[in-house]
């Protein structure tokens, strides 16, 4: 298990906890503007938005990583090329949709967080879309299954993903509901499922309280005892 700030030492206790305390950070990141001071499609942005999602929890929020993950038989990019990997990323250029998913691709490949991957790029995705094509993906409408076969597939051939999301796109960009919809997607890809976003901060709410849809009986995808990262 990940070391943390909350002197958690039960891997189902803290993935509940870090599910409702960064569900609550991504609300936050939309509600209060947040991601609009962000530089749309760097590396510097991608490490922003993973910092205010992780920084009550580990110390390595918003760091680059410094060990090697994996995920099955692929392994992500070595840390000792991950310094050029980023650089090259970061070159590649956003103005059409299918660059913007190349980059998203590549950034999928070089995962330089050591957890929270996959949460913190798809934020970082949008990011792009809005900026260049006005619309981002309704992530409700891209079904778990679909997406991590397609993400998993995508290294050797991206068509997969591009289709899959492309028929998702909405030009709703700032519309509240796509966005928590989306973000309650997005952690459920990853097994994170307990808490809904429309619960932890509910609509034009004075008080913020927490409802728990159901316990996860099992340490959610991403959250095990091993030292591979399971996150896309």
């Amino acid at each position: 298990m990940l070391p943390n700030k909350l002197g958690i030492t039960n891997s189902v206790e803290l993935a509940r906890a870090e599910e409702k305390i960064s569900k609550t950070k991504a609300v936050e990141l939309f509600e209060k503007g947040i991601l609009n001071t962000f530089e749309v499609g760097t590396f510097k942005s991608l490490a922003q938005i993973h910092k205010y999602l992780f920084d009550n929890i580990y110390d390595f929020a918003g760091k680059k990583r410094t060990v090697n993950i994996a995920k099955g038989n692929f392994r992500f990019a070595p840390v000792i090329y991950l310094d050029a990997a980023l650089s090259s990323i970061e070159a590649m250029p956003q103005s059409s949709f299918d660059e913007i998913i190349e980059k998203y691709v590549e950034m999928n490949i070089a995962h330089p967080f050591r957890e929270g991957n996959g949460r913190s790029t798809r934020i970082w995705l949008d990011m792009m879309l809005k900026k260049e094509l006005n619309v981002v993906v309704d992530w409700s409408k891209v079904y778990k299954n679909d997406y991590l076969l397609a993400m998993e597939r995508s290294p050797v051939k991206d068509l997969e993903i591009k289709i899959l999301l492309k028929d998702a796109l909405t030009d709703k960009i700032n519309d509240r509901e796509v966005y928590m919809k989306g973000i309650d997607q997005s952690y459920d890809y990853e097994g994170y499922n307990t808490f809904r976003t429309e619960d932890i901060a509910p609509k034009n709410a004075q008080t913020i309280r927490v409802k728990e849809t159901h316990m996860p009986k099992t340490v959610p995808e991403g959250k095990t005892d091993n030292k591979d990262d399971f996150e896309f």
